[in-house]
């Protein structure tokens, strides 16, 4: 009434009452009655506001990049804000006198454009799409010495670079690459297991030509060793063949002295007996034979001087003209007894 009216504000909010051009009241979450032709009301928001932006820039290799990101910030300096910015506030109908609020945050980002810029200059597009992380370092860094910022009276609570993206040319083209060197990563790693198999299946081939020599080399040791026992043996054998031959060589030796001395001696003997039965018959010249057959017939045993007796009467059986001969000389004949020779002879004597 009378122009009076009643106003209050969320605790989000900084209020500032001027009247007749002086602040006389300042708060957050001020409510108040105020008199509607000499009072102004300013209102700041005291909670953070976040801004996203995306822009292009050109990178060193003068590619161009698209950068995504997002700043969030606050005013913390609400003098200096609003002498730079008008945040006149419409009572009636709830809503700034000016568009200046929004230009805020155009400002902040602008800011962060340029430094962003000058950041992809200095970057090729390999590097500058994989420095999101420390390109968002670096501008954070430089925006919180940035004296125009300062001025505003603001503060920056934080600044993310969601992506830094090429043109869709530009990143096919890098797609394609980076395809053709995984392809070409793959094929390097299945030629070198390829190689890495064959290298291994070529060291088991020669630890089997390795093993086979080995084994071929043992058992040409061993044969040599076997053989060189043959050759051993066999000379050994040799020897005792030779020693044997030798052995028999003299005893053949010794057996054709012997020979030789037997033959001689039987030579001598047989000479010294014609010698002796040569001066024999020499002295048995001019003898008469019954003479010489009465000399053979002595010392004789009787079977024999009977059986003389017998042939002499066989080369004189023309002379004779009855023979009688008993049992008992033929008995004692036969028995060889000394009684059957005496009856012989008396036998004879008729």
């Amino acid at each position: 009434m009378f122009g009076f009216k009643f106003v209050k504000f969320q605790p989000s909010e900084y209020v500032l009452k001027v009247k007749n051009g002086k602040v006389v009241r300042e708060g957050v979450g001020l409510s108040f009655y105020y008199y509607v032709p000499t009072t102004s009301v300013i209102v700041v928001p005291v909670s953070s506001i976040d801004v996203p932006f995306m822009f292009e820039e050109i990178t060193a290799d003068y590619q161009t990049v698209t950068v995504q990101g997002q700043l969030t910030y606050r005013i913390v300096d609400y003098s200096k804000t609003t002498q730079i910015l008008n945040y006149t506030y419409n009572l009636k109908k709830n809503t700034y006198l000016s568009d200046d609020p929004g230009k805020l945050a155009q400002r902040v980002i602008n800011v962060a454009k340029v430094l962003t810029k000058k950041q992809l200059e200095q970057l090729p597009l390999r590097q500058a799409i994989q420095s999101s992380e420390r390109l968002a370092k670096t501008i954070t860094q430089e925006i919180e010495r940035n004296a125009e910022i300062e001025k505003l009276g603001i503060e920056l609570m934080g600044l993310s670079i969601l992506a830094v993206v090429p043109n869709k040319e530009t990143l096919r083209a890098l797609e394609a690459q980076a395809r053709e060197e995984i392809l070409r990563s793959a094929d390097n790693a299945l030629y070198e297991r390829r190689n890495a198999s064959i290298e291994q299946e070529r060291r088991v081939k020669e630890n089997e030509l390795n093993t086979e020599i080995a084994v071929e080399t043992k058992k040409k040791q061993i044969r040599q060793t076997q053989l060189d026992s043959e050759r051993f043996v066999k000379q050994k054998q040799n020897e005792m063949k030779e020693e044997q031959l030798s052995f028999d060589t003299a005893l053949e030796e010794k057996k054709q002295e012997l020979i030789g001395l037997t033959v001689a001696n039987q030579k001598a003997e047989a000479d010294a007996k014609a010698y002796e039965l040569s001066a024999v018959m020499n002295s048995l010249q001019g003898v008469s034979p019954n003479v010489l057959q009465a000399l053979t017939n002595v010392g004789m045993k009787p079977d024999k001087l009977i059986a003389i007796a017998f042939q002499e009467l066989a080369e004189n059986a023309g002379k004779i003209g009855q023979l009688n001969i008993t049992p008992d000389l033929l008995q004692g004949i036969m028995a060889g007894s000394p009684g059957g020779a005496g009856a012989a002879r008396g036998t004879g004597g008729r």
